[in-house]
């Protein structure tokens, strides 16, 4: 699956949830944190496994990963102290440190990073290994991984794959987690919270604080608990940006997580997927509607409004990132042009009622979201708004991800996508990437010039080559995925996490947020600065 994928249902707790006494929650001393962290990241629905996801876009916490993203998005080394690659870009050569210990005591070595590497590429997970043929441990510490595709994008995977210990790995892994990171796994109370300890024998910089306690809350709960004192920092919604709780300071970070909805281009000639569900939609199948909207809608707008100011507008999904183009940016909210877009291409409003129709088809389909997403839903409510100056006709509705599932490929829906791997963009929009059970090109969009380009761009070993490329399947001045070119998704804005948290606790330098947030990308920069 791509790793930016759309959120998958998290676990939600009632308000009864902080019932247990406020003592049992608030930290005792100064090196302890109990943050609620429930909101976007949630608990994992699987434990705390690197195979089956966790961690898989932001700090696992347990476990040690090959290499890191340090604050500015840069790799940096962890287990990894260098690595090479072939000349056809099929073999990788990975060195890893020789003191590093699993926190049982057992030292971690080349043999368990291939045994991880290889179990995830044959999982169903959410990180994408497909390019990975195998990999092999050549001495204790060195590994070979041999791959199918000549992606050089793979150095991405190995800054976000949790290594686990061979001989300590089974199906209930998740449930009590071991691994090398600068925390020990503790207990988890599922439904409500979960326990780490700092790692004494930590090969790197010692956290500052020695316990951290996370407590899986729904916003409103997790924003109550906050006010209470139960907490020492909290994830809320952009709704609460404008309030103030004694004590406790608020700050929103920076991200690289969009907000986009998906058209199908497929026009529906009755064809269903392999699980029968339909595919194609009459209306967004058609470029004008498409374009209409892209260029018709008030960005701005929709941030301020439904997302409280808290975000930025967006245009092709990675705006932000070093492969985005500015080219394919335009200025929006031009309520005339999309008019006239619509009605060259024969959209005319011919009974009266406001809603164009062409050829009988009246310009109008169902908007899903997240039932429990709140900013989605925010801006589906919005954006149906801003459609109907058009005479687009939005009808919206909230469902869970199993109904999301069976409607993907005919219905529209509010998705959140956001990594720093551009192999996110390569399984969105190149052709052969469609995958109808994890999202990949679930629009089934196919251009075979955005192919040559994303190709190009995955498999090259120079960044500005590939940076270019990448930034050409969005728009090359003629064609590409963005609205100026085919207008495969109508991109919104990048949304930011909103945190309040103690006046004395000093967080550093944050990681630019991705998707699902990853508050504790920098745990190791994290103190109190009162004691």
């Amino acid at each position: 699956m791509s790793t930016g994928e759309p959120d998958n249902p998290n676990y939600q707790v009632s308000d009864e949830s902080v019932s247990g006494g406020s003592d049992e929650l608030i930290s005792e001393g100064s090196d302890e944190l109990v943050a609620a962290v429930g909101t976007h990241g949630g608990e994992p629905e699987t434990g705390f496994n690197p195979i089956t996801g966790w961690g898989s876009s932001r700090e696992p916490l347990v476990q040690s990963t090959l290499f890191k993203k340090d604050s500015n998005g840069s790799l940096i080394h962890d287990l990894a102290t260098g690595y090479s690659v072939s000349e056809d870009g099929l073999t990788w050569t990975v060195k890893i440190r020789d003191d590093v210990k699993f926190h049982d005591g057992v030292p971690l070595t080349a043999s368990d990073v291939a045994f991880t590497f290889n179990k995830a590429a044959n999982s169903s997970g959410k990180l994408d290994l497909s390019m990975l043929d195998n990999a092999v441990a050549l001495d204790n510490y060195t590994i070979e991984f041999k791959l199918n595709d000549p992606q050089t994008t793979f150095i991405h995977k190995l800054a976000v794959l949790g290594i686990v210990p061979e001989h300590a790995y089974n199906e209930s892994y998740g449930d009590n987690p071991i691994g090398s990171g600068p925390y020990k796994f503790i207990q988890w109370d599922k439904g409500q919270q979960a326990i780490f300890e700092a790692n004494p024998d930590y090969y790197g910089q010692k956290p500052y604080f020695k316990k951290l306690t996370l407590l899986f809350m729904q916003s409103d709960t997790a924003f109550a608990a906050a006010k209470s004192g139960q907490v020492d920092l909290a994830e809320i919604p952009s709704s609460y940006a404008n309030q103030k709780v004694d004590g406790m300071k608020m700050i929103s970070f920076d991200s690289v997580d969009a907000r986009g909805v998906s058209f199908p281009m497929q026009p529906d000639t009755g064809k269903k997927t392999e699980n029968g569900y339909s595919i194609g939609n009459n209306v967004t199948s058609d470029p004008a509607i498409r374009k209409a909207l892209s260029i018709g809608i008030d960005r701005q707008a929709l941030i301020n409004g439904a997302l409280n100011g808290q975000g930025e507008e967006e245009f092709t999904g990675v705006d932000k990132l070093p492969f985005g183009n500015k080219e394919a940016a335009f200025e929006d909210g031009n309520i005339d042009e999309a008019k006239k877009i619509l009605a060259d291409s024969g959209w005319k409003d011919t009974d009266g009622d406001g809603i164009l129709e062409k050829n009988g088809l009246k310009a109008e389909f169902t908007l899903l979201y997240y039932s429990n997403a709140q900013d989605r839903q925010a801006l589906a409510v919005s954006l149906s708004e801003e459609a109907r100056k058009l005479g687009i006709n939005i009808k919206i509705e909230g469902k869970s991800w199993n109904e999301i599932d069976t409607l993907a490929h005919s219905t529209p829906i509010v998705f959140g996508f956001g990594s720093l791997d551009p192999t996110d963009l390569y399984l969105k929009y190149y052709s052969k990437s469609y995958n109808p059970s994890n999202y990949n090109n679930i629009i089934m969009y196919n251009n075979s010039i955005v192919d040559n380009y994303l190709r190009t761009a995955i498999t090259s070993t120079d960044q500005d080559t590939a940076n270019k490329n990448w930034q050409l399947a969005a728009w090359d001045g003629t064609t590409g995925f963005s609205a100026k070119g085919d207008a495969t998704w109508l991109w919104i804005a990048t949304v930011n996490y909103l945190y309040v948290m103690d006046e004395d606790l000093d967080i550093g330098t944050p990681k630019i947020q991705p998707h699902g947030a990853d508050a504790f990308g920098n745990i190791l920069e994290w103190k109190r600065t009162a004691n």
